[in-house]
């Protein structure tokens, strides 16, 4: 039953609509407080940017922009990842598809190049980028992808971790988080990371073990924000 499903496209368009509409009320009824509270002010003067943020943390990160901040996020061609897809579309947020590889034979088949060339474009175009920073497959486990993509844009990486209070945590290879409504929520934001065009080897992995504790340290504060019982200043994102 489920195969059929997942190749049927009215079914697909269907469930990626349900999922934007849901969202969209998760986001509407929950309390959200904003780490720093000046986070857009510094982004909208860094921009375009590299957005970042664990797999199965994503779902509610098209609601932790602004209506003028344009955004493509990256998406994998697998069969499943199309509700995703659909569901970003409808919720304003363009998409770009392909995924990272684990092996050199499933670099092309994943649309690992296209996919790098689509985001420098992307954001030589002016648009703000967004992607998992995971390995394939590794939850929250910081891969090469992400640095590579500043180093040769040359634009920031800006690592994001949201979390709300009433969610269930999925069994999933990610851990994914299925957000609640009507609760507490919380969006932080690490210091960007920037990563120059000439890094050597060294240079990229020193990036990815900071974007590992960024992503990290901004993941544990915001579980610990909406732990709080106090909502001092709280924002809507």
């Amino acid at each position: 039953m489920w195969r059929r499903l997942r190749t049927n496209h009215a079914f697909k368009v269907a469930a990626g609509t349900t999922f934007a509409s849901y969202f969209k009320l998760v986001a509407r009824t929950t309390r959200f407080v904003i780490e720093p509270p000046d986070i857009f002010e510094t982004i909208d003067e860094r921009m375009p940017v590299i957005i970042t943020f664990w797999h199965g943390q994503h779902f509610l990160t098209p609601f932790a922009m602004k209506p003028h901040h344009k955004a493509k996020v990256l998406i994998s061609r697998h069969a499943d990842a199309e509700i995703n897809a659909i569901a970003a579309e409808k919720l304003g947020v363009g998409t770009i598809r392909g995924s990272g590889a684990t092996s050199r034979n499933d670099f092309h088949r994943k649309g690992a190049v296209s996919a790098t060339y689509e985001m420098l474009d992307t954001l030589e175009q002016g648009i703000n980028v967004a992607m998992t920073a995971d390995v394939p497959k590794i939850a929250r486990r910081a891969g090469l992808g992400v640095v590579t993509i500043a180093r040769y844009s040359g634009r920031p990486i800006i690592p994001l971790a949201m979390a709300t209070r009433n969610r269930i945590t999925l069994k999933s290879w990610d851990r994914a988080s299925l957000n609640l409504p009507f609760g507490r929520g919380a969006a932080v934001v690490g210091e960007p990371i920037f990563v120059p065009r000439d890094a050597d080897e060294a240079t990229m992995k020193a990036a990815r073990d900071l974007v590992q504790a960024r992503l990290e340290a901004a993941t544990a504060r915001a579980e610990a924000l909406v732990l709080e019982t106090s909502a001092a200043g709280a924002d809507s994102v």
